[in-house]
């Protein structure tokens, strides 16, 4: 049997399905597209699920993939054994309701003998018991010999969950040989022992199970097989372990090169180390490739624990520097011909690991530390659980994930207090959310729903900016009240309003509501569970429940709010098609006088693509696109190319908004009808706010116009005050600075060479206490350079001198104490003599034995520093 790579394995497979008529899609995402059950998506057929159910249409009838997945729930097991991992890929091939059994298993046969050449008698094969159409098509059509065909039962050869589409299943096992077998005489698939692995399963979706146990035929019967390639690789390799597979092998040597450590085929302790890190990264790279980040929850929470599990292992190995992100490198040279977007986001991926390895190394050493005195503190106790409080100080300071503190404690025989660690967790996101609250300004809100009538506000803002209300209620210091009246602040819900309530990073709209010589103030609004809350001041009149209102929101303000929405969707349009398409929002605020917008990337962006990106907006302005806005179904936005933000808080029907030809986004926020009704859009700055997100601020329409004016009248005022043109200031600017340095020179030269004259006298000044020269002085002007320039003076000139230095700049005193070398033996050391000194005047610091500095914040107190001096010699 020929030793095919895994990479031409995978390629083999795809290309024989297509040569009968299948499909060849390229692997989804590991991120699930619309289905919340699963985190991350683990199996060929997982994302080819609503194809099953019927839900939606497929492509084609007959499919074909190689599906990346990630597997969590053994992690444990991973580099403990020689086939646990974390990432696989798997091989599948799907019918929805064209072939069936026999098509499945002879096309299964066919490829396995035919193109990968396994000898046929290597091959057994096992039947759910009661499945007699397919042990006839095993025996009958492909001619398989009887005594390798199994029965087995329900446990092993049948696919079902809960309720609904079920089948039996046909396995194809690989035997491997009497040297892997067990004692039993009666050995074959279905035994414990390693001889006969099983490297392909058919699933046969024929039957629908009802809630009470009952199995009807389906009448559309589906094929659902998957083959996993590296498994495959193990027997087409002759190789026991994953971690010997030509390509994950590569992997592994890269890491014993960088380590100096050798792997020995699972013997040695360290070989466990060595397949984690050689697992994790593959897992690593295949997520940031599909847009996953490091968090600290969900998808991004998995994501940091196997980085941060590698990097800890990496350490075990002796591998200080990080290194991780040149594995990954190693990953993408290998995968990226079958997977490009790899190679089209390698800097990405990089840039991403090496983030997150250095935000890692400068914690895991000291927190290696602090669980080891917490080891050692159980052992010495008798203890065999770390508290949770303890757990959770790992987790917070030093960015352990919990399961990395547990399979660090399980490596010395103890366990972790679980519930103890979510308790601490739970009290600081209450903390937290504690002290984003402002209690004055929140309390209206959160008390708002004791006194609704429970029904919803109908919104009206997209149509209207004016429309007639009723007062359904009213609060008052957190009072339901039948009244409010001229001067009270309180909040009031109707049944329709027109003000769009603080929402997706819009800010809430304000206006006002009338009722005859009534006048209110809208001050802000909140959507709490579909009821709108206005917060109000009363100027004029009074409102009571009952009232018919006029509510009109304030027409300048939601136009400026428009326009900075719809700018936000030109510029993350703008974003991912000069930056890239991994760049996605991460948060948002539009505001009447600008907008901010944080999106996903590891790089500052360049100069000179925010100006590409911002002309690429502006061209879009100035070609007045026409921005619509539709409801339709989830599924139909995003397969009309919608981005879809945050999707698991929509609903079934969404709105879509779209700038004709350019970008289209869900969004249920406010905007201009024509682009050309934003004016003009100006970049003000771009940084980064956290680990992998970038912030862009802005301003348009009028805001820039106000910008420029203040711009203008800083450039008059500048211009008076150093008596230029404005057209000649920048000239002139550079002309002060160049005479700026030429006199900070002469200056420096001038007290460099006037140091020894000051040294002279200073010496000549200095008090002798117990034969020791003390000299204190106070010097204007001088800086730290200066201070030690004129200290290193004085030493060169005479023994036997403690020189105590003060210079006041900016409302604040520097200290510097100097000790000549012939002291220091006799105990003088001015880092300890200093701190007393500095202390006097408010300050502290330290140093060497033979010069030291501090900083101290009262420079009236530079005397009774000096006479401290004193006291210590």
């Amino acid at each position: 049997m020929e030793k095919i790579g895994l990479n031409k394995l995978r390629e083999m497979f795809l290309s024989f399905y297509e040569e009968k008529e299948h499909y060849r899609r390229k692997s989804f995402s590991l991120v699930p597209d619309g289905d919340k059950s699963l985190l991350l998506i683990n199996s060929g057929m997982a994302p080819l699920k609503p194809f099953f159910a019927g839900t939606e249409t497929p492509p084609a009838k007959r499919m074909t993939t190689c599906q990346k997945c990630i597997r969590t729930g053994d992690i444990e097991n991973v580099g403990q054994t020689a086939r646990h991992a974390t990432f696989f890929e798997m091989l599948g091939s799907f019918s929805f309701g064209d072939y069936f059994k026999e098509e499945s298993l002879v096309w299964g046969w066919e490829f396995s003998t035919e193109v990968l050449k396994m000898p046929k008698e290597k091959i057994w094969a096992s039947i759910y018991e009661e499945d007699e159409e397919a042990y006839a098509i095993w025996r009958d059509i492909i001619k398989f010999p009887e005594e390798r065909i199994v029965r087995l039962g329900k446990d092993d050869n049948y696919w079902e969950i809960g309720v609904g589409p079920c089948g039996p299943c046909s396995e194809m096992y690989y035997d491997r040989g009497e040297k892997y077998g067990c004692d039993n005489p009666n050995c074959k698939p279905g035994c414990e022992c390693d001889r006969y692995v099983e490297f392909w399963n058919h699933v046969f979706t024929q039957f629908s199970k009802d809630e009470n146990g009952n199995y009807s035929e389906l009448a559309n019967k589906n094929i659902d097989t998957g083959l996993g390639l590296e498994r495959l690789a193990c027997i087409m390799q002759g190789v026991d372990s994953i971690f010997e597979v030509d390509t994950i092998k590569s992997i592994l040597e890269e890491v014993t090169k960088k380590s100096g450590v050798a792997y020995k085929n699972g013997a040695a302790p360290t070989d466990v180390s060595l397949r984690i890190i050689t697992d994790h990264i593959r897992s690593v790279v295949f997520m940031i490739g599909d847009k996953i980040l490091p968090s600290n929850e969900g998808r991004g929470y998995v994501l940091r624990r196997l980085l941060r599990r590698a990097a800890r292992h990496l350490r075990l190995l002796g591998v200080k520097e990080n290194f991780l992100y040149e594995l990954a490198g190693k990953v993408i040279d290998l995968s990226a011909e079958a997977y490009p977007e790899l190679e089209q986001t390698r800097a990405y991926i990089t840039k991403i690991i090496t983030a997150e390895e250095e935000k890692f190394a400068t914690t895991i050493d000291q927190g290696t530390v602090i669980i080891g005195e917490y080891i050692d503190e159980l052992k010495s106790s008798g203890n065999n659980v770390l508290a949770g409080e303890k757990v959770f100080k790992l987790y917070d300071t030093f960015g352990f994930p919990l399961e990395l503190t547990q399979e660090i404690l399980e490596e010395s025989g103890f366990s972790a207090d679980i519930d103890g660690f979510n308790e601490n967790m739970q009290h600081q996101k209450e903390m937290a959310r504690m002290a984003r609250k402002n209690q004055a300004e929140e309390g209206w809100v959160e008390n708002a729903g004791e006194y609704t009538s429970g029904g919803g506000t109908e919104f009206t803002g997209y149509e209207k900016l004016t429309d007639k209300s009723k007062i359904e209620s009213i609060v008052v210091d957190k009072k339901s009240v039948k009244e409010i009246n001229a001067g009270e602040l309180g909040i009031v819900t109707l049944d329709k309003t027109p003000f769009y309530a603080e929402s997706g990073g819009q800010a809430t709209d304000m206006g006002t509501i009338t009722n005859g010589n009534t006048m209110v103030e809208v001050l802000e609004v909140q959507n709490i569970q579909d009821v709108f809350i206005h917060k109000v001041k009363v100027v004029s009149g009074s409102l009571s429940v009952g009232d018919e209102v006029t509510c009109e929101v304030s027409e300048i303000r939601r136009n400026s709010i428009a326009r900075n929405h719809t700018a936000t969707h030109l510029l993350h349009k703008a974003l991912r098609e000069v930056v890239g398409e991994h760049v996605g929002q991460a948060g948002s605020s539009v505001m009447p006088d600008g907008l901010r917008f944080d999106f996903n990337h590891f790089d500052a962006v360049s100069k000179e693509d925010l100006k590409k990106i911002e002309d690429m907006v502006n061209d879009k302005i100035d070609s007045f696109l026409a921005v619509n806005t539709r409801e339709m179904p989830l599924k139909e936005a995003m397969d009309s190319g919608a981005i879809g933000l945050f999707e698991d808080k929509y609903e079934n029907d969404v709105r879509v908004v779209s700038a004709d030809g350019f970008c289209m986004e869900l969004c249920g926020g406010t905007h201009v009808a024509n682009t050309g009704q934003i004016g003009a859009f100006k970049i003000v700055s771009e940084a980064g706010v956290a680990a992998g997100v970038r912030r862009i601020e802005a301003i348009t329409g009028r805001e820039i116009l106000i910008r420029l004016n203040k711009n203008e009248e800083q450039i008059k005022e500048t211009s008076e005050k150093i008596k230029v043109l404005p057209s000649l200031l920048f000239q002139r600017v550079l002309a002060i600075s160049e005479e700026s340095k030429a006199y900070k020179k002469e200056l420096d030269e001038l007290k460099r060479s006037e140091a020894g004259n000051i040294a002279d006298e200073l010496i000549a000044d200095a008090k002798v206490i117990n034969g020791v020269k003390l000299i204190t002085k106070a010097l204007d002007g001088y800086g730290v350079e200066d201070l030690r320039n004129l200290s290193d003076n004085i030493k060169s000139s005479e023994k036997g001198i403690v020189t105590v230095l003060a210079a006041e700049n900016d409302g604040k005193v520097m200290f510097l104490v100097s000790v000549t070398d012939d002291l220091l033996e006799k105990g003088y050391h001015a880092g300890n003599m200093i701190k007393q000194i500095a202390a006097a005047a408010g300050g502290g610091g330290g140093g060497k034995a033979d010069m030291a500095q501090a900083g101290a914040k009262d420079p009236s107190k530079i005397n009774e520093a000096f006479k401290v001096a004193e006291s210590l010699m």
